[in-house]
């Protein structure tokens, strides 16, 4: 006998689907992350580098790129983009429709 699995479909954001209180900033935190990785990674800079750059310590380095940003404020993450030398635009726009209003991350990398 084969047993049925149900499937729920993702709202989009995996910390709403889980019950964070906070889903659309901590959506927007990891997004961050992701990008800071990135640039590390596309610029070959190493942890230690990247931390010197950063002003954080190497194991603070390898924490945001194992996706671990607890801590951190969106600003904070704001100023690591800054410091690893890319522009942050802010565009604030009508939310659509009847849909909540929410916050999306978009890197032109």
């Amino acid at each position: 006998m084969s047993k049925k699995i149900e499937i729920t479909e993702s709202s989009g954001n995996i910390f709403k689907d889980l019950g964070f209180k906070n889903a659309k900033e901590e959506l927007a935190k990891a997004n961050l992350t992701a990008q800071i990785t990135t640039i590390i990674r596309k610029r070959k800079l190493t942890q230690k580098e990247a931390g010197k750059l950063l002003g954080i310590d190497q194991p603070k380095v390898s924490a945001l790129k194992a996706g671990r940003y607890t801590g951190y404020s969106i600003d904070r993450l704001f100023s690591f983009l800054l410091k690893l030398g890319n522009d942050i635009d802010i565009t604030i726009t009508p939310k659509a429709g009847r849909r909540p209003a929410d916050i999306h991350v978009h890197a032109g990398l």
